[in-house]
């Protein structure tokens, strides 16, 4: 497995959490537990926002990486 993909693969399992939480979040009935998923969730998406833009660098400087 490349790093190309396994950094894709990470991406994919983040936002599987992330999405996972923002369920937790939009059931649980404890006030202060939503608040901590949904924190937690916005904590994971800015790690999204930095390994894609990581990836974006990944692809430059290694086209073969590019496309999997």
């Amino acid at each position: 497995m490349t790093i190309g993909a396994r950094v894709k693969q990470t991406l994919a399992g983040l936002k599987g959490a992330k999405s996972t939480l923002e369920a937790f979040a939009s059931i649980e009935q404890n006030n202060g537990a939503a608040d901590k998923m949904k924190r937690n969730a916005m904590r994971i998406d800015g790690i999204i926002n930095d390994m894609e833009k990581r990836l974006g660098e990944l692809e430059f400087e290694e086209p073969q990486y590019k496309g999997f």
